[in-house]
């Protein structure tokens, strides 16, 4: 059975938010300022924002890894 993951863009907020598991998480600040990481209670990523998206046209791609934080 494949799982849904949810994607979702704010035009006017000019934000992308992708969840992989609708859980509580915590955000914190990937490598690049405009990526958020929500990491659940143990460290797993359940999903990503990325604010000002329309900005990063101007720039080089974005290349972000995500990893697994270990608490």
């Amino acid at each position: 059975m494949a799982e849904a993951i949810k994607v979702w863009y704010d035009k006017e907020g000019d934000y992308l938010e992708v969840v992989f598991d609708r859980q509580a998480g915590e955000c914190q600040e990937a490598v690049n300022e405009a990526v958020l990481e929500r990491l659940d209670d143990t460290g797993n990523i359940i999903g990503f924002s990325i604010s000002k998206v329309s900005a990063l046209k101007k720039q080089k791609p974005l290349s972000i890894e995500l990893k697994r934080h270990v608490a």
